[in-house]
């Protein structure tokens, strides 16, 4: 089942990050990130070759009001994004009676390595289970990236299905794998 959700005024703390609305201010750190190759490509997106795509991209993801700034406390710099977004037609079929969204996620390559976006990730999955009362929460990766399946593991998610993803800006269809975590596992599970 298809939910809606806002993240405006909404702040997330975790022992060494901020999550909270993307904002025009986040354009610098947004560029730096995004423009390495190989970090868009991750999630299905080219690297950015200038501020201006940065800016229009970012522009873009505020108003969705479905992401969040990762933040870096030490470094009061934004180092990643993480949406809670709908779920595609095949996975909200296969569940029609779960309230879900989908969690998508990038990173710094500066700051792979850290346990930082399962951390993000754990904060979310909490948020979105005690105070948004979602029943459960997919989560996706392409089988080459073992960076996003390691995330998706450690916060406890299963797999469940391979699908077929579309990234319109590499102009190139992908596999994916998709994974579920349901709201009771978690309260069974801690």
């Amino acid at each position: 089942m298809q939910t809606t959700m806002d993240v405006s005024g909404i702040i997330i703390e975790t022992e060494r990050l901020i999550l909270r609305p993307l904002q025009p201010d986040d354009l610098a750190d947004f560029y730096a990130y995004a423009s390495v190759p190989g970090v868009g490509e991750m999630a299905g997106w080219k690297h950015h070759e200038s501020m201006e795509e940065s800016e229009a991209l970012l522009t873009a993801m505020t108003a969705r009001k479905d992401i969040f700034a990762v933040v870096h406390k030490a470094d009061q710099k934004m180092i990643g994004t993480l949406g809670m977004h709908p779920v595609d037609d095949t996975d909200a079929e296969l569940f029609p009676d779960l309230r879900m969204r989908e969690v998508g996620f990038v990173l710094s390559k500066a700051y792979w390595g850290q346990g930082l976006m399962p951390e993000a990730v754990q904060a979310v999955i909490g948020y979105g289970f005690q105070t948004l009362g979602f029943e459960a929460l997919i989560c996706c990766h392409f089988p080459e990236n073992r960076q996003s399946r390691r995330v998706i593991e450690k916060c406890g998610f299963r797999y469940f299905r391979k699908g077929r993803f579309t990234a319109h800006g590499l102009q190139k269809t992908f596999d994916d794998l998709h994974y579920i975590r349901k709201r009771e596992e978690a309260e069974g599970n801690g």
